[in-house]
């Protein structure tokens, strides 16, 4: 089971750090899905944390990490925009199924948090 937390309000230019809590050797993405459109990949990291992935749209933003001893994986977001606002989820992936960024290639989906990005 994933249990996506740490979603909330926040104005342009702020940080939120979201959190996965993920048992079992995964390596994991973020997505999100904004209302009236298709999901999309945010970031990922591997099993070791010894390589992480990122969407352009928020290199340099946005920071994947995990904490294996706590099985539990961040997503740092600062400089936020209102085009950040989504409905981000967690999900997780039993080995190398392929590209990073489709999410058909994960095996199990967290339930989703809520980021609204204020102007």
């Amino acid at each position: 089971q994933l249990q996506a937390a740490g979603g909330g309000w926040v104005q342009a230019g702020g940080s939120l750090r979201l959190s996965c809590a993920a048992s079992g050797r995964y390596a994991m993405g973020w997505f999100r899905q904004a209302p009236g459109r298709e999901r999309e990949f945010v970031a990922a990291i591997t099993w070791s944390g010894s390589a992480t992935y990122y969407a352009d749209f928020v290199k340099g933003r946005f920071a994947i990490s995990r904490d294996n001893a706590k099985n539990t994986v961040y997503l740092q977001m600062n400089s936020l925009k209102p085009e950040d606002t989504a409905v981000y989820y967690c999900a997780a992936r039993l080995a190398n199924r392929g590209a990073v960024d489709v999410g058909a290639t994960y095996d199990y989906w967290g339930q989703g948090t809520q980021v609204t990005v204020s102007s």
